[in-house]
């Protein structure tokens, strides 16, 4: 007798081998038998007459390493069908820290993470796994943030990564990955991290190599005189050539400026010829989102928020933030969406234009007030094109990335405020259902296996990412004719449609589309 049965389903096992007809027999926390258990008995038995039977899909991307601990039930990730989040990314997390970093960096980082959790052990990635085991909805893995690491040994200063600094860095990123850690994760935008150069970046991944994990890296555009080849791509390349690490892009996609350009967007990647083991992951909007406090120049941020504070009260110091920002922001700030501020939580939703011209300031001008009045702690995203066509062409760009053997998804998900990005709500049923049936470039079987053996394999999140026998029981059963997001730009709180059973680590999650409140969340491998 099993625990649970899923009958008269369609298994798409995670493999991209062909879908069958196939009931799935479910003991403990494993998938135990796989086929015509027409016979066998269960404790509960799902219907899944008309219904796909999947691996539980491997978000790569998220930023909710905050968020899974102070709303453990997760909504809306375990609602799109995700059973398992990779966290530390863009290097923007809590670990390897000591409390008193931890109290720094935590409030550093509140406007794309929200208020850190409390009562946490951050001193390793032992203790800080520790901290998801059973008391979240989905599984979680970490990746080694780069910004901790830094911080951690060489404060929140512009100071290179030598000597005994590095050595120490390398010591930490050793033990990370031998209490679990699957890769370390940079985002070469954001400080203290964009203080590092290449040779740092090396270092510091040749115990990963060793382990055999990954570099998961936000490409660089902040000091990209101190990179090899001036950032982006190739220093990306040339960090995995150097220290043997396996190299993965982060949200690595076209957006309305590029629409298109598909394959120029991986000439610089497929020109290395396979010299170096490389992976990405994309979301599929044609815009997205972040905190404006990472948009202050360099120089701004040594010193850590203190000091960033006491620079936007000083009229002189102001006067240089405020033309920096105007002249040097990376996205229209006119048009940003203010998506989280919780001082000022009735100005979320409006775009930093009107916000601007209500207090009567110019744009670089009323960010800095907001700054201040937040303590930093805003969060915004870019609008997307007027273009239809250019949206249009966005999303069916996506299908070609993620037609690519070497892609998976990641849906970058922030989850602050009352008005967050509509992809943390709807990027896996927007791939697997809206766009994968308007576009009709991937089969169902093989958006699957992007979603799920793929990123597993990947990551080394052993015994996940497939529906088969011995495999750990995180399965989804949803409607291939009806999954579909419907989170939008204007009203992206708004779970989807068709998934109407979750199951993590054989426990069932998500009932009849309703969540049953269970944490079996695990942290993984």
């Amino acid at each position: 007798m099993f625990d649970i049965v899923i009958t008269g389903g369609t298994v798409v096992d995670g493999t991209g081998g062909p879908s069958r007809r196939a009931d799935v027999g479910i003991t403990g926390d494993r998938v135990a038998a796989v086929g015509d258990l027409s016979r066998a008995s269960g404790a509960r038995v799902i219907d899944a007459a008309g219904m796909a039977v999947s691996p539980g899909f491997i978000d790569t991307h998220v930023h909710s390493d905050a968020a899974l601990l102070t709303d453990p039930q997760h909504p809306e990730g375990i609602l799109q069908g995700i059973t398992t989040e990779i966290l530390g990314q863009d290097g923007l997390s809590y670990c390897p820290l000591s409390a008193e970093n931890y109290r720094i960096y935590g409030r550093y980082l509140r406007g794309i993470l929200g208020d850190p959790p409390e009562g946490i052990d951050t001193s390793s990635v032992a203790s800080f796994r520790e901290a998801y085991r059973g008391a979240t909805a989905v599984n979680t893995a970490y990746l080694i943030a780069h910004g901790a690491l830094r911080l951690e040994t060489c404060g929140f200063d512009d100071v290179p990564m030598t000597g005994d600094r590095l050595e120490r860095a390398q010591r930490l990123v050793r033990e990370g990955m031998e209490q679990g850690a699957v890769g370390l994760a940079t985002g070469l935008s954001y400080h203290p991290q964009a203080w590092s150069d290449t040779t740092e970046i090396v270092e510091i991944c040749r115990p990963v190599a060793e382990a055999g994990g990954v570099y998961v890296t936000h490409l660089r555009d902040v000091n990209t005189d101190r990179a090899f080849g001036n950032g982006g791509v190739p220093e990306a390349l040339e960090v995995g050539r150097r220290s043997g690490v396996k190299v993965h892009f982060s949200h690595y996609r076209t957006a309305a400026h590029n629409a298109g350009q598909v394959k120029e967007r991986f000439d610089e990647i497929d020109a290395a010829g396979g010299e170096v083991s490389v992976s990405g992951d994309l979301y599929p909007y044609p815009t997205g989102s972040t905190f404006p406090a990472s948009n202050l120049p360099s120089y701004a941020h040594v010193g850590g928020p203190d000091a960033i504070i006491q620079r936007l009260k000083d009229p002189r110091e102001r006067r240089g933030l405020v033309d920096h920002i105007e002249a040097s922001m990376k996205r229209p700030l006119v048009e940003a969406v203010l998506s989280y501020l919780p001082n000022h939580p009735h100005l979320e939703g409006m775009v930093m234009g009107d916000i601007a011209d209500s207090l009567g300031m110019g744009l670089g001008e009323a960010l800095c007030h907001l700054l201040l009045e937040e303590d930093l702690q805003i969060a915004f995203w870019g609008t997307p094109p007027d273009s239809v066509n250019v949206w249009r062409q966005v999303s069916r760009d996506s299908q070609d990335f993620l037609a690519r053997p070497d892609f998976m998804v990641g849906s970058d998900s922030i989850h602050v405020g009352s008005f967050p990005h509509p992809r943390a709500y709807g990027t896996f049923p927007r791939f697997i259902g809206r766009l994968r049936r308007r576009f009709n470039v991937l089969t169902l079987e093989q958006v699957i296996q992007r979603v799920t053996d793929n990123p597993a394999r990947r990551f080394g999140l052993t015994g996940r990412g497939r529906v088969e026998e011995g495999y750990f029981a995180d399965v989804v059963v949803f409607d291939p004719d009806r999954i579909i997001d419907t989170a939008t730009f204007d009203d992206p709180k708004q779970h989807p449609v068709g998934i109407p059973y979750v199951l993590v680590n054989g426990a069932v999650s998500v009932d009849q589309g309703r969540l049953t409140g269970i944490l079996a969340g695990q942290p993984v491998p």
